[in-house]
């Protein structure tokens, strides 16, 4: 059989048993498709380790139409969209090259930006909440940063959604995976306050509004998107004069980053992020390393004394 014949098949297996993402299924068709075009559509059976070989290869000498070249990481997401493939055909009993056979590129470990405490505070005193969008700005960051919510979660947040009193409720993450979210009180008090300001009915937690700081006209309330809350942490960014690149998953970034300096186990901070693997949450451990030198300086004995 040929691969584009079976890769329909594969995508709606990966939305449907898979539990992906719509936009994961989108990538990965993406993916796959470019190994189609390099085969020239070769039947599965003819699938080897040196087409495979080649095909990296191909990848790394790859541009785009604006001659940009494939990053070592998204040349890695080929090789795992094509390994998930083959493990696909594998199950079906489709004969093709096994997927144990593909060896991913090693990954430099990458470096996490993240907000200290201190940091944080001076961001959020930049947002005047005499406002309803003050309010909502404010509700937002207080949210992300006392939660770890991915951005694609919290714009799909509706006011049903959040528990406010328990200061608790559950959110679909990645994998159509649930998982307990949990917020400080601040982050609560905030929420409510924005939320005892609108005079709406419409169900998401946060809305667009007009530019004279108004909300949109009746029966056009619009969700607040990515995008939007990008350009609102921007925005407090500039004005609290921090100079590091700041994104909502910097926000992410920096509740995982204070768990774990106040002495969080790494494994309940997994669970909180909604990783269903440890070895991604490691990623933050390095930041912590000169926390622990000062912990060991602090409490460490030293025999010269």
């Amino acid at each position: 059989m040929y691969m584009s014949e079976l890769l329909l098949d594969y995508i709606e297996h990966l939305e449907v048993e898979g539990g992906r993402s719509a936009h994961t299924a989108e990538n990965y068709t993406l993916y796959l498709e470019r190994f189609i075009e390099f085969t020239n559509d070769i039947t599965v059976d003819k699938i080897t380790s040196e087409i495979v070989r080649k095909y990296r290869l191909w990848l790394n000498r790859y541009k785009n139409n604006n001659d940009d070249e494939l990053a070592t990481i998204t040349q890695s997401y080929h090789l795992i969209a094509l390994r998930g493939f083959l493990g696909y055909l594998s199950k079906r009993d489709i004969p093709s090259l096994s997927p144990e056979k593909i060896e991913l590129p090693k990954i430099s470990r990458r470096q996490v930006t993240f907000l200290h405490y201190d940091e944080i505070e001076r961001l959020v005193s930049q947002i005047e909440t005499s406002t309803e969008t003050g309010l909502r700005d404010r509700a937002i960051i207080e949210l992300l940063f006392s939660s770890g919510l991915r951005v694609s979660e919290l714009v799909n947040l509706d006011r049903e959604h959040v528990n406010t009193i328990r200061r608790e409720f559950m959110v679909r993450g990645k994998g159509q995976k649930d998982r307990p979210v949990f917020i400080s009180e601040s982050a609560g008090l905030h929420v409510t306050n924005y939320l005892q300001s609108r005079t709406d009915n419409f169900p998401p937690l946060f809305i667009s509004y007009s530019r004279n700081n108004q909300p949109t006209t009746s029966g056009n309330y619009r969700r607040l998107g990515a995008r939007s809350i990008q350009r609102i942490i921007n925005k407090y960014t500039r004005m609290a004069g921090i100079t590091k690149h700041v994104s909502p998953h910097t926000m992410r970034h920096s509740f995982a980053t204070d768990l774990l300096m106040n002495g969080a186990d790494i494994r309940s901070v997994q669970v909180m992020l909604g990783h269903s693997s440890i070895s991604t949450t490691q990623v933050y451990t390095h930041v912590t390393d000169e926390h622990l030198r000062e912990v060991h300086e602090k409490f460490h004995s030293d025999t010269s004394e």
